[in-house]
């Protein structure tokens, strides 16, 4: 398993080929799926808000679409560039479809790698 600065620095490459020409918020993730397999994306923003979508969600949809439905995350990681924040809520259920309770979340705070569990970042997940 590649080490969480692996991951770390996948996000940031992929942070900056982000298309954020509305909120200037170039954001990346990465993430180990269980079979081992490395995946990086970014936000991509669109002149119709809702139609964007954020780096955590690009990166999962390219997993499944490479791994299938049975895709599960070992470790992901997110970057926004000049800022700091987890996952948002949206982002964060949808990790929590794909990920385990236990599941490491790594992102920057006060310019640290910081690890949080799934269950941790949405302790309530919407579960059907």
């Amino acid at each position: 398993m590649p080490p969480a600065s692996t991951l770390l620095a996948s996000a940031t490459a992929a942070a900056a080929k982000a298309y954020a020409p509305y909120s200037r918020f170039q954001v990346g993730c990465a993430l180990l799926t269980a079979q081992g397999n490395l995946f990086a994306g970014c936000n991509v923003e669109n002149a119709s808000y809702g139609l964007t979508i954020c780096a955590e969600r690009s990166t999962i949809f390219r997993a499944v679409a490479e791994e299938g439905p049975g895709m599960k995350i070992a470790e992901l990681a997110v970057i926004a560039l000049g800022h700091e924040f987890p996952p948002c809520g949206a982002c964060r259920q949808v990790i929590a479809e794909f990920a385990g309770a236990d599941t490491p979340i790594w992102f920057l705070r006060d310019g640290k790698p910081v690890s949080m569990t799934m269950a941790e970042l949405l302790p309530a997940s919407f579960r059907i």
